[in-house]
């Protein structure tokens, strides 16, 4: 028996040297970092695109969800799930962490801002969507 606890354990040694580490979670996130994160295929995430419906129907981070920060607060509790990473955006750093604090507010704890936003996403080769890409 010992002999295969000490290959399971060998097997889980050279698993944690090859395969890639998830990005850390932090309340500020550059585009770089959620990329990093999403190229490393962790779904367990939700990103909330807080600008206008225009604004986001012409482009937006591949995947994010509209929820303009107007309906935000009453919208929050009833769209997202609680226990998911939100990654949020909107047109200025500002409006974005306005979004964050009404999340939080509503009893969302894990929380991130995008810094930059959308043009920061782009610049780091994240892919959008929308009617302008």
């Amino acid at each position: 028996m010992s002999g295969i606890v000490d290959a399971v354990e060998s097997v889980q040694e050279i698993a944690a040297e090859v395969s890639p580490a998830p990005a850390t979670f932090d309340n500020i996130a550059s585009a770089t970092d959620l990329k990093a994160r999403l190229d490393w295929g962790e779904p367990a995430l939700t990103i909330i695109d807080v600008r206008d419906r225009d604004s986001f129907n012409n482009e937006r981070i591949m995947g994010a969800i509209s929820l303009p920060i107007e309906k935000l607060a009453a919208q929050a509790g009833q769209t997202l799930e609680a226990e998911r990473d939100i990654y949020v955006y909107g047109d200025t750093d500002e409006a974005t962490a306005r979004a964050a604090t009404q999340l939080h507010t509503a009893g969302f704890e894990r929380i991130a801002v995008i810094k930059g936003g959308l043009p920061a996403w782009r610049e780091a080769g994240g892919q959008t969507e929308g009617r302008n890409t």
